[in-house]
This record gives structure tokens, sequence and C-alpha cells, in this order.
């Protein structure tokens, strides 16, 4: 079974739904059987590339709810083990990062894709790490596995920019307007960083239907809370 992930390094939900997910994965018998995709979706793709205070970003997009945006996240992420430091967190443009992403994904594969997808978010969200900044995504990179020169060349040229672009492009073109949306099988569409027990069994019922049927194209199940919406 493949499942494809469209998140953003800057989603809180996609953070929550990732934990969510692995719990499922976990409890999942034909884990051993699935593999696990990151596919690059930005919320706010013209953010700047120098980092500014995500407070203060958050503060003139939404106003005074922004506050109580950022506590409800940081309650619900503080019962799946995720912490949310909103305080140091920055507001900046997440390309380079899906960058990286694509760079493990073509080069080191869907395990290492995923361990680098956990450090950055964890960098954006509970360290105060500017995503933006090339030297600290090296950084980051080498925690997670890659080669550091490699990923320091890589970010220094042009190497994924058109295939990240056309990645992107292809998630508007599927009509793909928040995150995180968990596709399963190229069919099926869960949207939000739903419970653990949502993904469990949604793993189940499409193992279920791809074990009794061939694949139909064009088929799609959707539900959707706690995503990201542009």
């Amino acid at each position: 079974m493949k499942v494809e992930i469209y998140s953003d390094i800057a989603c809180p939900w996609c953070y929550l739904g990732k934990r969510r997910f692995e719990q499922a994965l976990d409890r999942f018998a034909g884990k051993a059987e699935v593999e696990v995709v990151y596919r690059p979706y930005q919320l706010v793709p013209d953010a700047p590339e120098s980092a500014s205070p995500h407070r203060a970003w958050l503060a003139e997009r939404y106003g005074p709810q922004s506050v109580a945006m950022d506590d409800r996240v940081t309650r619900l992420g503080e019962a799946e083990g995720v912490v949310f430091d909103f305080d140091t967190a920055l507001h900046v443009n997440t390309f380079l990062g899906h960058r990286l992403l694509h760079l493990a994904g073509t080069e080191y594969g869907a395990p290492v894709q995923s361990a680098l997808k956990e450090l950055l978010l964890k960098a954006h969200f509970s360290d105060g790490v500017d995503v933006g900044d090339r030297a600290q995504l090296v950084e980051v990179a080498a925690a997670a596995g890659l080669d550091r020169d490699r990923a320091a060349a890589y970010l220094a040229g042009e190497e994924g920019v058109a295939e990240v672009r056309a990645q992107l492009a292809e998630a508007r073109e599927l009509g793909i307007s928040a995150v995180p949306t968990f596709v399963f099988e190229g069919q099926w569409a869960v949207q939000g960083g739903q419970e653990a027990e949502t993904f469990l069994r949604v793993l189940e019922q499409v193992a279920a239907e791809t074990a009794e049927r061939p694949s139909v194209p064009g088929e799609d199940a959707a539900c959707a809370d706690g995503a990201c919406a542009v």
C-alpha cells in the first residue's frame, strides 16, 4: 500500500497528523507493506526568505484569534508528545526544506525522508530553527542521515528546484487545498490531522478494498478536520 502525504513544514496540523498516522501505522497488521512518501505543499508560497517571528505574522493574518489558535494546537500536541514553542517559531519560506525532502526521497529512500520530515517539523515548531537558512538546514539534514556535503552542495545549486515546483503544481491540479492530506493508493483521500483510530480504520479499509478487487481510478472518500487551509 502506498500512502502519499501532502504537507508543509510550517503546518502544525501536519506535525500532529504525522504523529497520529504513525501511531496508527504501528498498530496496523500490514505495516511492513506500507510505503509512506511525503509530497510538498506550501501554505504560504510567497512567504519571505528572511525569517520573522511566527507570533507577529499569525497575529497580522488572523488577528486576536491567533493566540487561541496556537494555544489549541499546543494543548493537542502535548497529548501526542509533540512540543510546540510558538514564542520561538519563525515564519519563513519552506521551499528549501521541501527541496531537501525531495533529495532524501530520491537518493536515500522513504525511511530517511520520513526521519528528515520529523526533524524539520521539530526544528521549526520546537527548536526555533530557521528552516529557510541553508546552513541550519544542512545541520538538520545531517542529523537525519544525509551526507552533509551532499546536502550543502544540493541547496547551494539548483538541483530539485524544477522537480519540487512541478510537484507543488501537481498538488494544486489534484485539488489539494488544505494539509495534511493523506492519499491512499492514489484513490482514497483523508484530510486533516485525524485521530489515530481514524487512520487505523482507513488503513484497514483500504487494505480490504485492494485485496478484494482491482483498483478503480477515480474513486475517493474524504473527511476533513484539523487541516491547515490556504
